[in-house]
């Protein structure tokens, strides 16, 4: 609601004293400077507030501002509950510890003793590969003896066997279990001659991959990391270390800090609360320097209304006094409101009052 200017009061007391003359009277000079004065409401506000929210989910662990508390700047006001956070922290660390150190083996290049070991797996796939195409003269003579040892036993069991052939009880007989023995025998000593001298292809095969896979790890451990490789592990050490940064980031929001140097002017949580990104926690203002804010500056009036003119500001809380004040800003864009438009004007007042507390009604008369 809109307070008549006290200027509009004293030209109607002197209007209705007029009202008994036969002659009209003419309007007083003051009559004509009504119409000059814009008449608002507002509030007060520090000149630099905000509502702190939290930035990261979580349960509260500590309120340690209470309104009317004075902060500086970078106090804690609420801390949110950290484990999690410093779990990813450490978590962190550990990938960008592992990424760095496989970058270091790959510049660092291989170990003596790992170029030894190399070497001997390519030695040993070669003996073996060999073995199997030029088996050793000593190995082909004793499984030849083997097998001409077995061949003689077999003939042996066989006559034995032939001997008492004609028994129907053949089969529990001596002679057969010993024919029985003296066969496998033979075909065990075949088969380990058969081998020395004819190793099937499949052998071959993977003994000579075996070979080729031992002096290609060989090859690439003289030869060192590729460029290629090198590149590869430093974009995951750069990957692990930015991980790592948006961990301790994440961890550092867990405390809600004052912005600014100020005064609590609401605490919105209570300790063991779960709240959530975006959620008011903590109003701020700096209360050295508060203004004035209009709440119902509407669209006819603010076309009249410049920044630098000239007001005067009367509060209910201290009716004896008028403070002098000036417009320092008027916002562009209007903000909806139940009785149509209303523009926000800023009023920097000349002197300040311990009286006015943040949020007191203001009544303003802006002078043209």
């Amino acid at each position: 609601m809109r307070r008549i200017p006290a200027i509009a009061l004293a030209l109607g007391v002197l209007l209705l004293s007029a009202c008994g003359q036969a002659t009209p009277t003419p309007v007083p000079e003051a009559a004509t400077e009504a119409g000059s004065v814009i008449s608002v409401s507002g509030k007060v506000v520090p000149a630099v507030w905000a509502t702190l929210s939290a930035q990261t989910g979580g349960v509260v662990l500590e309120v340690r501002a209470a309104p009317g508390d004075e902060v500086k700047a970078g106090d804690v006001l609420v801390r949110l509950d950290p484990a999690d956070a410093q779990l990813a922290v450490q978590q962190a660390e550990a990938a960008l510890t592992a990424a760095q150190a496989r970058l270091d083996e790959l510049k660092a290049g291989p170990r003596p003793e790992e170029l030894e070991e190399a070497k001997a797996a390519v030695a040993m796939a070669q003996a073996a590969l060999q073995k199997l195409l030029r088996p050793d003269p000593a190995l082909v003579a004793a499984a030849r003896a083997e097998l001409a040892q077995a061949e003689v036993h077999l003939r042996r069991a066989q006559s034995a066997y032939d001997a008492v052939k004609w028994d129907p009880a053949i089969g529990a007989r001596p002679e057969a279990l010993q024919l029985e023995q003296a066969t496998g025998a033979y075909n065990v000593a075949k088969a380990r001659l058969d081998a020395l001298l004819s190793p099937s292809s499949a052998d071959v095969a993977a003994a000579r991959a075996q070979l080729q896979q031992a002096q290609a790890r060989l090859a690439r451990l003289e030869a060192g990391a590729r460029p290629e490789e090198i590149a590869i592990a430093e974009a995951e050490v750069a990957r692990a270390r930015a991980a790592l940064e948006a961990a301790r980031l994440a961890l550092s929001r867990c405390e809600i800090r004052a912005p600014f140097a100020g005064t609590v002017g609401r605490v919105h949580v209570r300790a063991g609360e779960l709240v959530t990104p975006g959620q008011p926690l903590v109003t701020l203002g700096d209360l050295t320097a508060l203004q004035v804010e209009t709440t119902d500056l509407d669209e006819v009036d603010v076309a009249r209304v410049q920044v630098g003119q000239k007001v005067t500001v009367t509060f209910d809380a201290v009716p004896e006094r008028a403070f002098a004040g000036h417009i320092v800003r008027v916002y562009p864009m209007a903000e909806p409101g139940t009785g149509g438009v209303r523009y926000t004007a800023i009023i920097a007042l000349e002197e300040a009052d311990p009286a006015l507390r943040w949020g007191m009604t203001a009544f303003v008369d802006i002078e043209k």
